[in-house]
């Protein structure tokens, strides 16, 4: 058996985000995040990790480039830490910071490896978010302000351009529900934080182009949303779900409307004008994707947990746990399918307005630190399933699998590990897993358009 062929050009890269891996948070005139502020407080960080070191990429970047070469990689996705760029949020610039991201593109570029920095992963600038954050729409106008600066620094050199990582979750965990940074409990009140997410992206993607970017897109997060059981009540806690998960970010972007025009009232400021600018269009749409969620009616029996985080009951809808399926190390569900299906569903959706895809994540977190061979698993089932979307029609131009290295995973520390490369988080020593060798392997295959057999000997034996 073999893995299917992808097309001659397909795009296979890693990925990281700069608080997760950086570390050196007040090195070189770096400004603190929100959250550096979030995660300093008692409790937040479960295993007590001290998110101040991350994996040490700060330093030993070149270390990581040479494993993303070895990997054969075509491109590493990256984030750029907006505090070590712009310390307060606007106003002053500070150099250094720039002249880092200015040398890990360099140090790519010689490696024959595309950068693929993305503008925002979580990390807004404390100053800002303790003058309101995402709740303010005055944020927006500074990020345009901070993408026009890195882009007139590196847009010679950087030929792929990523806004924004996951505003649902920003808004869903770091607002609604408290579970991250900043730690807000707003409930349905945290909208406007997603509204100024959006329109940072819009206003981000005009600043970029005036500079002369161009290959712009974002990352959002998807997942199907199945139904839990056959109860109207299920079915309307599944929209609701479906809708502030999924359809409340891509719509605005695609479309330019919101998917529900009570949720359209509930956001702040010149909403419709507010859209054309959202909607300026992408040369590219990226999907994280992990799991599906299984959502019905809330009640006793509902687990009321966003990705492992603590909802209210009171709530209009409940998960259930999916039944049926091998867990990752997070206790997520492994259901390639999944990926299948929501690619499929953004095509059907959005038809001609949806631009080509990238995969800009996808991996699961597993505790053997070398011998991984349930990622082995996981990818060869992902990229499978993503494969037969493509054959049904679905055009995807590229896949970065999450991560490169094992890294800081936010609230959960270092605890939950989903790298190709295992992280000593004492000595910070990387040290290639078995999944890292396998990646190889496939791209190389690919490249050479040469099949590549599913992993059964090479990498399946015990090595620990």
């Amino acid at each position: 058996m073999t893995l299917p062929m992808f097309p001659p050009g397909f795009l296979w890269g890693a990925s990281a985000s700069a608080f997760q891996t950086e570390g050196a948070v007040d090195a070189d005139g770096k400004g603190p995040s929100g959250w550096d502020a979030f995660a300093a407080l008692p409790g937040r960080i479960k295993d007590g990790t001290d998110t101040t070191r991350g994996t040490g990429f700060h330093a030993r970047y070149r270390e990581d480039v040479a494993l993303l070469a070895g990997l054969g990689a075509d491109a590493f996705r990256f984030s750029v830490s907006w505090p070590r760029v712009v310390p307060g949020g606007s106003g002053a610039v500070n150099a250094d910071g720039l002249d880092f991201y200015d040398r890990l593109v360099d140090e790519l570029c010689a490696h024959g490896i595309t950068p693929a920095p993305t503008l925002y992963h979580w990390d807004t600038p404390l100053p800002l978010e303790e003058a309101g954050g995402w709740l303010d729409r005055d944020t927006a106008y500074r990020f345009a302000e901070y993408a026009g600066i890195v882009a007139e620094r590196l847009t010679d050199r950087v030929p792929m351009w990523i806004t924004v990582n996951e505003p649902a979750e920003v808004t869903l965990l770091g607002y609604a529900l408290g579970e991250h940074a900043p730690g807000r409990t707003l409930l349905l009140d945290a909208l406007p934080a997603a509204h100024h997410q959006l329109l940072a992206h819009g206003l981000a993607v005009r600043a970029l182009r005036a500079a002369g970017a161009d290959n712009i897109g974002a990352a959002l997060s998807h997942a199907p949303v199945w139904t839990a059981g056959d109860t109207d009540a299920d079915r309307l806690g599944a929209e609701l779900y479906d809708t502030l998960t999924n359809w409340l970010f891509a719509d605005p972007v695609l479309t330019g409307r919101y998917p529900d025009e009570n949720l359209a009232a509930l956001m702040p400021g010149p909403v419709a004008d507010d859209l054309k600018v959202i909607s300026t269009p992408l040369d590219w749409y990226g999907v994280n994707y992990y799991n599906p969620t299984l959502v019905g009616a809330p009640g006793p029996e509902a687990l009321h947990t966003f990705s492992g985080f603590a909802i209210p009951a009171e709530l209009p809808f409940g998960i259930k746990e999916i039944e049926g399926y091998e867990k990752t190390g997070f206790g997520w569900p492994v259901v390639p399918e999944g990926l299948t299906e929501i690619v499929t569903a953004l095509r059907a959706r959005y038809g001609d307005r949806l631009p080509p895809l990238y995969i800009t994540e996808n991996g699961c977190a597993l505790e053997e630190p070398h011998a991984d061979d349930r990622r082995i698993a996981y990818l060869e089932s992902h990229l499978t399933a993503l494969r037969a979307a493509m054959d049904a029609g679905v055009d995807v131009r590229g896949y970065f699998t999450w991560s490169l290295t094992d890294n800081v995973e936010w609230t959960e520390g270092a605890s939950q590990r989903f790298g190709l490369v295992h992280i000593d988080y004492e000595t910070l020593t990387r040290t290639p897993k078995r999944s890292y060798a396998w990646y190889r392997d496939l791209i190389r295959a690919q490249k050479a358009q040469q099949p590549h057999p599913v992993a059964e000997g090479a990498y399946a034996a015990p090595r620990e």
